[in-house]
């Protein structure tokens, strides 16, 4: 873990994912994150999946709450309200994801918490946004993939729009509103005084997509749909079968890598052959193209093509189950997996969750404590918040 946020303290008032995940962020950069849940079950991702022995430690709720303090807070209760105002005023940041409106009628909103403490970065997630005429709708994951045209863009061309297969639009949502977090207490440190951040899952999105949403901007066209093709839109950069049957994923774009991999294959003739002599030409003979390659690619594993290829300065990957590539070693080289222990989970008590995906000269090492239980820390906070 990485402690350059040790010492800054986060009011997290945000369940499911996009707020969680923000503050998970913040957490494994070293912030303590106090998570505000309300009673009766708290965070609705704590029961989140199909097998009820989970329940209350689901492993979406491992993923991004590991290391959090829970305190348990009915925000329509007085007592409770005031506990609140009393957490606002001594933390740094506050993130939450209700609808827009929520937090106002609980008397959380953000005039409210300057007034408590003027130095706060607070920072609302909302779908679309706190302003405009989609304000008031309701979204989640897979209609902002939907809305944003993220959806569109998946499949091939005569197929229906495809959904990512897993909350892409929430994770991404989440780091935004972490990054845009860091830049506020970055700003804050010079400057002094805090700021209000409106993160949306729509505008989030939007920006994710440059690649896809830029040229559309300058030219007007929109890209075509091209399934397991690659953005360049190279027929020698797509998804092929391999002997075994497993699928392997090649990332030929460039002139010099095709008539590498022409080499390596054994295939010169290619090179001496017009249709495919350039970028153009193979792109209008992309199915004659991808006919040549399969033929050869199925003469051997994916696993060996990775490997050969790879390591001849050609991109190309086995298409991995999740399963199979949490089995690579490198994982543990790169501290992308963090050990952790959960007492009481049905199968094991030592577990894993995902790291940030950095590597630092800084990092630390240190440990991360489990997810907290419901209320796990109440008693604890007030006590904090009684000496302070």
């Amino acid at each position: 873990m990485r402690r350059v946020l040790e010492g800054i303290r986060v009011a997290d008032f945000s369940h499911v994912m996009a707020g969680p995940y923000a503050t998970h962020l913040l957490r494994l950069l070293g912030a303590q994150v106090i998570k505000v849940e309300m009673p009766g079950g708290g965070d609705a991702m704590r029961y989140y999946g199909a097998d009820r022995r989970y329940d209350g430690m689901a492993p979406a709720f491992i993923g991004v709450n590991a290391g959090k303090k829970s305190v348990e807070l009915d925000l329509k209760q007085e007592r409770d309200l005031v506990t609140a105002y009393e957490l606002i005023r001594r933390c740094d940041v506050l993130v939450e994801n209700f609808r827009p409106g929520v937090m106002a009628r609980l008397g959380l909103d953000h005039e409210r918490a300057k007034e408590l403490n003027p130095d706060l970065i607070y920072c609302s997630v909302s779908g679309y946004g706190q302003s405009g005429p989609r304000r008031d709708w309701p979204a989640i994951d897979n209609i902002v993939q939907a809305t944003s045209g993220m959806m569109s863009l998946g499949g091939g061309p005569q197929g229906s729009p495809l959904r990512v297969g897993f909350p892409v639009v929430d994770t991404l949502t989440g780091q935004t509103a972490a990054f845009a977090i860091l830049g506020s207490l970055f700003r804050r440190e010079r400057e002094g005084g805090g700021e209000y951040l409106d993160v949306a899952m729509f505008d989030a999105t939007i920006a994710f997509m440059t690649s896809a949403v830029v040229p559309w901007l300058v030219t007007g066209q929109a890209l075509e749909r091209t399934g397991n093709t690659g953005y360049s839109g190279q027929p020698t950069s797509a998804v092929f079968v391999a002997r075994d049957g497993h699928y392997v994923s090649l990332g030929v774009v460039q002139q010099e890598q095709f008539e590498l991999l022409a080499k390596i294959l054994d295939r010169r003739k290619w090179l001496e052959d017009a249709r495919f002599a350039d970028p153009d030409a193979r792109r209008s003979n992309a199915e004659l193209m991808q006919h040549e390659l399969s033929a050869v690619l199925r003469t051997r594993d994916a696993a060996d093509w990775e490997v050969q290829l790879s390591a001849a300065g050609i991109p190309c990957g086995m298409v991995r189950s999740i399963s199979e590539a949490m089995s690579l070693p490198s994982l543990d080289a790169r501290s992308l997996r963090l050990p952790i222990r959960i007492a009481g989970l049905p199968d094991s008590e030592q577990v894993s969750i995902l790291g940030l995906g950095i590597l630092g000269s800084h990092d630390d090492g240190a440990d991360l404590e489990p997810p907290p239980r419901l209320g796990e820390h109440t008693e604890e906070i007030l006590s904090w918040l009684d000496r302070s």
